[in-house]
């Protein structure tokens, strides 16, 4: 496989600042780290004895790039990254990896502030694995199997069912009991059922938390160590009053593809919700481009599934379709009132011919415009 497509923009920044590289696990984020130099010092956090090299800061000097896994498990780790770094700059280089969030600057105040770039792996899309295989059959393994390399490069049929099962349990079973307690596993592995089931449909707190048999805000306290820890991401409805869209009721998406239950079209908007969500990481971390992805509904139940906004401006009004090329009627009903009107774009899986209409509808081959679309 060529390079990840952070990967130069990694290389540019290592010099300046601390890296830190965040993503699911099992994404390629220590393989990506490992290819950035071949004289290198692994250390992961999670290995015991390898603790003790922390605790002594008594890493490799004499080294082109020194890799840091995991160390967000360490307490008061982003004070004690803070203090090497005043200490020592970035002689040698250092990159931060974890499969937990570590765009942290928001939450973290100034601890590190002007000494770390972020940036976040994500699964494969079809954007990243352009030229390798046609356009068809990478958009159907990915529709199937998602985009983790392991599996997407596996060819054994049964090889991604069992992954899927080992990998999910690993996260459920050693990284978010980080997070929360033991005994309430199994509560948490009924709410990714119940999510499974209900990708592309606005989720109901009270619902969930009645199914569950708990309050609504540990549900949405359940659900935030999830988006935490790579295993789902929410789309919540565009509103110009950014805090009013967050009290409505937000879509849920994996970053797995495979874990989706459902027909094709599920499968298809989840594919194309990682595949949007990986480009505007991608643009945020690597050009600070304000840009985020919601979706657009009103309150007569009319609904696009995406929009792409960019400081505060609707620019891209997507709609995802297994087959149907008929423009849906919402583009025009949820068209917001701008001074520059967003391309509208209806993206269709089984598509004979591609149409540009004269209100301004695109419609779309899902696969070839996926694979064109970085951001």
């Amino acid at each position: 496989m060529k390079e990840r497509h952070i990967t130069p923009h990694i290389r540019r920044d290592l010099q300046k600042k601390i890296i830190l590289l965040s993503g699911p696990r099992q994404v390629g984020k220590t393989t990506l780290a490992r290819s950035l130099a071949e004289n290198y010092h692994y250390l992961n956090y999670d290995i015991t004895r390898e603790r003790r090299l922390f605790i002594d800061q008594s890493w490799r000097r004499d080294v082109d790039l020194v890799i840091f896994d995991e160390l967000h498990k360490m307490r008061q780790w982003k004070g004690w990254l803070k203090g090497v770094y005043d200490a020592e700059g970035t002689k040698p280089p250092i990159i931060v990896t974890g499969s937990a969030r570590l765009d942290i600057a928001k939450r973290m105040g100034d601890s590190l502030a002007g000494r770390h770039f972020s940036f976040r792996l994500h699964p494969f899309t079809m954007a990243e694995l352009k030229g390798s295989d046609t356009s068809e059959r990478l958009f159907a393994r990915l529709l199937e199997k998602g985009g983790f390399p392991e599996p997407f490069m596996e060819p054994e049929p049964s090889f991604y069912d069992r992954w899927r099962r080992s990998h999910i349990d690993i996260i459920l079973r050693q990284d978010l009991l980080d997070l929360e307690s033991v005994r309430r596993l199994t509560d948490i592995e009924l709410l990714l059922e119940l999510l499974r089931s209900r990708v592309g449909s606005p989720v109901s707190y009270q619902s969930l938390a009645e199914d569950l048999h708990v309050d609504i805000s540990t549900v949405k306290r359940w659900i935030t160590i999830l988006e935490n820890l790579f295993v789902i991401f929410r789309v919540t409805p565009w509103n110009k009053n950014i805090a009013r869209s967050l009290l409505k009721s937000p879509k849920y998406y994996f970053y797995d593809n495979g874990q989706v239950e459902g027909d094709v079209g599920a499968k298809m908007e989840n594919l194309v919700a990682y595949s949007l969500k990986s480009a505007i990481h991608h643009q945020q971390d690597t050009l600070g481009r304000r840009v985020e992805l919601y979706y657009l509904r009103n309150k007569d139940g009319a609904e696009i599934d995406f929009a792409i906004v960019e400081k505060g401006r609707v620019t891209k009004m997507i709609e995802v379709k297994w087959d149907d090329d008929t423009p849906s009627k919402h583009f025009i009903s949820l068209k917001p009132k701008q001074t520059v009107p967003p391309e509208a774009i209806q993206l269709v899986a089984k598509l004979r011919h591609e149409k540009d209409y004269p209100f301004g509808i695109k419609v779309r081959r899902a696969d070839r415009w996926l694979e064109g679309f970085c951001g």
